[in-house]
């Protein structure tokens, strides 16, 4: 392989990156949006954001990739491919956080709350100084194993016409008639990519524990 293909290689690994690591970002914030809703004892707030879970992780991530893609012309929005994409997974990822979340929240322990209260502490510092903490440290390995997964189903996005890592293993594969040497680039990328996201988060788990055992 030659340095300039191997440049355009590193490039789109560049993009899969970027694009994985802003759909995670909106992703979580969304997420924790729906997660407050699906905690809240006010229906009006729970039942739309249960039916929001239940949707997006029913929902073929293909499909929703292109359901957005060609949904947004119709109601007049004409976006670049590159946020058509990030739409679709960050609407995507948020009902798999949110769910990770709410699980996080429900493991705090319910004598911390009692003692919380019993101190005279409002819910926000409660949320703040307590269950959000908690909850992060208790959800982490699976907000990780989240991240993983957005970075590998990034491959998708190829479909509403980004040139990522994938996609651009198959424009290369097909002018240089040589698949075998792209794809098994491309695998080996997405392998270190993923085990740099992993490693860095087994050194977040060990740091919060470090500084949880104070």
């Amino acid at each position: 392989m030659s340095t300039r293909l191997f440049e355009l290689m590193l490039w789109a690994a560049g993009k899969t990156v970027l694009l994985s690591a802003i759909s995670i970002a909106i992703g979580l914030a969304i997420g924790l949006l729906v997660c407050a809703a699906k905690l809240s004892p006010r229906k009006l707030l729970s039942i739309p954001a249960t039916i929001y879970v239940s949707l997006f992780r029913g929902v073929p991530l293909l499909v929703q990739l292109l359901l957005i893609y060609n949904l947004l012309p119709v109601l007049g929005i004409m976006v670049p491919s590159d946020v058509a994409a990030i739409a679709g997974l960050s609407l995507c990822t948020a009902a798999y956080q949110a769910e990770n979340l709410r699980g996080g929240f429900n493991s705090v322990p319910r004598g911390l709350i009692e003692a919380a209260d019993m101190v005279g502490m409002s819910p926000w510092q409660q949320l703040r100084r307590i269950r959000a903490p908690i909850a992060f440290r208790l959800t982490l390995p699976a907000l990780v194993n989240e991240m993983i997964l957005i970075l590998k189903a990034s491959s998708l996005i190829s479909v509403v016409g980004v040139i990522e890592l994938t996609r651009m293993a198959q424009n290369l594969s097909a002018s240089t008639f040589r698949p075998l040497l792209f794809y098994s680039v491309a695998g080996a990328i997405y392998l270190v990519i993923c085990w740099l996201v992993a490693g860095g988060g087994s050194l977040a788990e060990r740091l919060m524990r470090t500084g949880s055992s104070r």
